[in-house]
């Protein structure tokens, strides 16, 4: 009786509207007369994070073999939609509650938030539910970076339980340290850890956990040799890595100056001059390592040059000035290819897209830039070539920090997920292809004949 009085207490008190905050947007617009315009800008941002997820989707599929490739699909899509429900009932509230930055948020400390959960009482209000989406549509990058790194061998059983959890714990509470007015944003250095627009908070911590995912489920049959040596295992379709690519780069335009979360705040054109210089200087910077090196232009290696120098560029995207945004695009371009081949041939980690490397190494080196590049411009925010250690020690204690915290919740969740319901997929379904063990449909069906007549036309 007394769990089922629990229970309807928790459904009463998300559901009654008497506790509401403003839930018309009246007083908001009261209080704000810019809030339209404002409120318009972000939504329109997070629209475009939204759509970086069809990015994401057709990058990871045309870079891997086409038997996997309905699996691909399946967990892109559906990891988007385990971390939505999961950020909404449990993660937005970890993040975000003591920070105040919108109503409802008012509980929590600087290690863990403890109230907005499921959006009801005090944060049912228009200007929380306009935060909530925005930061909802960065929980679930953070979220679906993992699919690439264990694609082609682990089960979707398995993968829709991690989707759930990284959006529900791993993310957030990280996301509170610099986010939501945690221990790391109030160090006592330069003006405490400093992350943009996510280049840790949702870049590293998803290409490390993907990585612990990665080294846990194990590298695919026939990857590496008996002596450890790493086999090239091609993608199968390269329009749909450069089409993911082009749409990842254009939503990264909502992704950077959509963190301002104002178009009042004109900063968003330095930052979305920024964003673009560092994605274009990491395309030409791997593009011309491959040509000296091979001979050969390799435009896959151009797509994720440019997605490092996007990644870099997410931390100190608003705090510097554009001839550093070239810098750090290209050192990030070195950074990722640099990172592929320490996370391939010496940790033999198998990882089919170069998610590891993209986000993980170019997520630590953008919050490395904002230490060095920062011009204190803007947030009072000055790095090394503004004379200012301070904030270089912040940041590295914010690296030490999201590495740690990655990793450690990272194998740990994969490791409960592996001796529970197990990670793998079965050596068969593995050589067969997932697409048919798992979804019971292949994306490219041949010598298909409908089992309906054909018109003749009488």
């Amino acid at each position: 009786m007394q769990r089922l009085i629990g229970v309807l207490a928790l459904v009463l008190s998300v559901a009654l509207p008497a506790l509401a905050g403003d839930p018309t947007g009246t007083e908001a617009l009261r209080s704000d007369p810019n809030a339209p315009v404002n409120f318009t800008w972000t939504l329109v941002a997070a629209f475009l994070v939204f759509f970086m997820q069809a990015g994401f989707a057709l990058l990871g599929a045309g870079l891997i073999r086409s038997k996997n490739t309905v699996n691909y699909l399946t967990k892109s899509f559906m990891d988007f939609c385990m971390a939505t429900l999961s950020f909404w009932a449990f993660g937005f509230a970890l993040m975000f509650g003591g920070s105040k930055l919108a109503p409802g948020l008012e509980q929590g400390n600087s290690l863990l938030g403890w109230s907005g959960f499921f959006l009801s009482g005090p944060s049912y209000d228009v200007r929380t539910l306009l935060f909530w989406f925005f930061q909802m549509v960065f929980a679930a990058t953070a979220a679906t970076i993992v699919a690439g790194a264990v694609a082609e061998r682990m089960k979707i059983t398995a993968y829709l339980a991690y989707s759930f959890l990284i959006g529900a714990l791993i993310y957030p509470i990280y996301g509170h340290w610099i986010w939501g007015g945690g221990w790391l944003a109030n160090l006592p250095f330069g003006a405490g850890a400093r992350d943009f627009a996510g280049s840790s908070v949702v870049h590293a911590v998803g290409g490390l956990v993907a990585l612990t995912g990665a080294a846990m489920v194990g590298p695919r049959i026939g990857k590496f040799n008996p002596d450890g040596t790493p086999n090239q295992i091609p993608g199968h379709n390269m329009v749909y890595v450069v089409t993911g690519a082009f749409i990842l780069f254009f939503g990264w335009f909502g992704f950077n100056p959509g963190s301002t979360l104002a178009a009042t705040d004109l900063r968003i054109s330095v930052i979305a001059v920024n964003t673009l210089l560092a994605g274009a200087a990491g395309a030409v910077a791997a593009i011309y390592y491959s040509l000296v090196r091979t001979g050969k232009a390799d435009i896959g290696l151009a797509c994720n040059g440019a997605l490092a120098g996007l990644v870099g560029i997410t931390a100190p995207c608003a705090y510097v000035s554009p001839w550093a945004a070239v810098i750090i695009g290209v050192v990030a371009a070195f950074v990722m290819m640099g990172t592929l081949t320490f996370v391939e041939r010496i940790l033999h980690v198998d990882d089919p897209v170069g998610a590891i490397a993209v986000h993980a190494g170019g997520g630590l080196w953008g919050m490395l830039a904002v230490g060095i590049f920062a011009d204190g411009t803007y947030g009072n925010v000055a790095g090394l070539v503004a004379g200012q250690w301070g904030q270089l020690v912040a940041q590295l204690i914010a690296i030490t920090t999201v590495t740690a915290w990655s990793l450690a919740t990272g194998f740990l969740m994969f490791w409960i997920l592996k001796k529970t319901m197990g990670l793998r997929a079965s050596r068969e379904e593995e050589l067969a292809g997932l697409d048919l063990p798992e979804h019971g449909t292949e994306c490219y069906p041949e010598g298909y004949i409908p089992a309906f007549p054909m018109a003749t036309g009488k």
